[in-house]
């Protein structure tokens, strides 16, 4: 039974490829779609529980009366047919409809409106640019991912437990109460007005301030999960007493503005509770009154009582209900801040999967300078010939990483055009363009899983041999075998730590190569591939490298010019242009540019005079 609630959605159902409503409302609907088939058995099994409870709180009130009409000696003689369908409802029926509603809200919805909002949120993120996690903590848009899902299903949560059930409350306590005496609805409308009213301005300025406390918090958690990721920095520069510093600021704004909603807090309860002396005074005396008068029976005055004494009870969770439906509202729009934006690279709608046959490189053309006058490139034309190496050196800021980002497709080029076998990198889908390139940068980031699931990344379906086949070829397979991680796994099972901490420096280069080895992609990109590993362990992942390059296209970036001396041609780039080409031999000739790069290294690097 559970199992057959539980599937009444799928929260991890393919949703429509868009960006998520920035609007509040609009946002909640689309999250409510998957759901629209029980909706209406929720509000009807609320409306029917909501109904019991006030049936059965006014039949105590005929109970009474009849005890008192018929007298002990002849009550079961007269009554006990009715006592007994009482007892068969009250037992059997009543726990039925309450169950259901139960597991409609806790197994259908609760159980999985949480995971549908968190996943449908995170795999939007996962289309973001790269751009996009580099201009905010990465802590902070994980957390707004985490709580937007709690918000939601508590919002939706209270919504139907809550919200509806009161609502249904009330206006069965008002129809019992107008059998009584219809007069009674004067009191309970007064309440009812300043109640709502109240409730609505009060709930409005929490909002306020809980949106104000969600964007503190969340400032707090980015703040303490940066300096967490960034440790080793942390303890090198002995910047503990800053960093304390840093965290300590934003604590104190989360406290300040914590204090003020809790103010808030504090006030409501006291005028709830003169409100509610309205609701008790109001009803309960003209009760009284309309009994003195003989118009209400004691049973009846009863009825009335126990209604309005468990109104009474419930307007403070109703009100508090109202405030933590507004406070989460606070929580979904600063959630939404991150997760309704819309992805800055999109594939076209007709956008096809992209075959590499030859691997012919061309740029036509090509400008990007980020939005900004300078930096990136300026009408770079290059023409990379199926299967031949080329090596790309500058200065810092010369448009190297600008000309593979752009390839890549983390950039769109604000002019000209990159093909790669004749097509445009535009007109293709992002996953199958970034499935032909292989690339291994100068600081190899890993996951923090396991030494086997990093390499399997570059081919997920590779068998163990091809994966352990790989890892030898990178130079990586014996310091493998002897890792160990804090909970005993050893070898590839081993856990390598967020973003790879646990390894040296030259260890996560060789995984990445040995990922990128295993990956096998037509086009291969080095950035700098060597630059973490010692001499001895370099000069045998080159020479692993130049085989792995056999029979593909080859984009290699060096500041070290040594390792790209064998290339079939080097591209000088300066201010974003090609400066010179040609190859090692040629250049030097030529006494250039590049020749004078290679004048002032001695197996070292270029100046780095340039930023961008």
């Amino acid at each position: 039974m559970f199992r057959f609630f539980e599937n009444l959605v799928d929260p991890f159902a393919e949703a429509p490829h868009e960006t998520p409503p920035k609007s509040y409302w609009a946002y909640l609907r689309t999250q409510m779609a998957p759901f629209r088939r029980i909706v209406p058995w929720l509000l009807i099994s609320g409306l029917i529980v909501a109904l019991m409870e006030t049936g059965l709180i006014f039949y105590t009130g005929r109970i009474i009366d009849l005890m008192t009409a018929s007298g002990a000696e002849n009550f079961w003689s007269q009554h006990a047919l009715e006592m007994t369908v009482l007892v068969i409802f009250i037992l059997f029926l009543r726990p039925c409809f309450v169950t259901l509603q139960r597991l409609l809200l806790d197994q259908s919805v609760a159980g999985n409106m949480q995971d549908q909002v968190r996943w449908r949120a995170h795999k939007h993120m996962l289309g973001q640019s790269s751009t996009f996690f580099q201009n905010d903590f990465a802590g902070r848009l994980s957390n707004r991912v985490m709580q937007l899902g709690g918000a939601v299903e508590s919002t939706t949560y209270m919504a139907f437990e809550a919200v509806w059930y009161c609502i249904a409350y009330i206006i069965g306590a008002a129809l019992l109460m107008a059998q009584a005496d219809v007069r009674l609805w004067v009191p309970l409308l007064i309440w009812l007005v300043i109640f709502v009213s109240y409730t609505y301005v009060t709930a409005r300025r929490i909002a306020k301030y809980s949106e104000k406390w969600s964007n503190a918090r969340s400032l707090v958690t980015g703040r303490i999960v940066d300096a967490y990721a960034n440790i080793e920095s942390v303890k090198l520069f002995a910047d503990g007493k800053r960093e304390e510093a840093y965290a300590r600021n934003a604590m104190k704004r989360h406290r300040l503005r914590f204090m003020r909603f809790l103010r808030v807090m504090t006030g409501m309860m006291f005028w709830q509770t003169v409100i509610n002396g309205i609701l008790l005074v109001g009803v309960l005396g003209t009760a009284v009154y309309f009994w003195t008068a003989g118009s209400m029976t004691i049973g009846e005055v009863a009825a009335v009582s126990a209604l309005v004494v468990r109104l009474n009870g419930m307007s403070a969770w109703i009100m508090w209900v109202t405030i933590e439906l507004f406070e989460e509202a606070g929580t979904i729009k600063e959630g939404l801040e991150s997760v309704a934006v819309a992805h800055a690279i999109t594939d076209e709608p007709d956008a096809k999967t992209l075959h590499i046959t030859q691997g012919e490189i061309v740029f036509e053309n090509v400008t990007h300078h980020y939005g900004r006058d300078q930096g990136g490139l300026n009408g770079l034309n290059l023409v990379i010939k199926p299967g031949e190496k080329v090596g790309l050196v500058g200065r810092s800021g010369a448009g190297k990483s600008s000309l593979v980002n752009l390839m890549l497709r983390f950039f769109d080029t604000e002019q000209g055009r990159i093909l790669i076998d004749g097509h445009n990198v535009s007109n293709v889908t992002q996953e199958s363009l970034r499935a032909q390139i292989g690339m291994v940068t100068q600081d190899s980031s890993l996951l923090h899983r396991s030494v086997r699931a990093n390499i399997l990344y570059g081919r997920p379906d590779a068998s163990e041999e091809a994966m352990i086949t790989a890892a030898k070829r990178a130079e990586a397979h014996e310091f493998i075998l002897d890792l160990e991680d804090p909970k005993g796994r050893r070898g590839y099972t081993a856990h390598v730590g967020e973003r790879g901490v646990k390894l040296s420096g030259g260890q996560r280069q060789r995984i990445g190569i040995a990922r990128v080895i295993l990956k096998n992609a037509p086009i291969l990109v080095l950035d700098e591939a060597t630059s973490a590993l010692d001499s001895e362990v370099e000069a045998a992942i080159q020479k692993t490298l130049y085989s792995v390059m056999e029979g593909k296209t080859v984009i290699a970036i060096a500041h070290r010019l040594s390792t790209i001396a064998r290339m079939d041609r080097i591209i000088v780039l300066e201010d974003g242009k090609i400066f010179e080409e040609g190859t090692h031999d040629a250049l030097l000739a030529r006494n250039g540019l590049y020749a004078g790069f290679w004048a002032r290294q001695s197996g070292g690097f270029l100046g780095l005079d340039k930023t961008g």
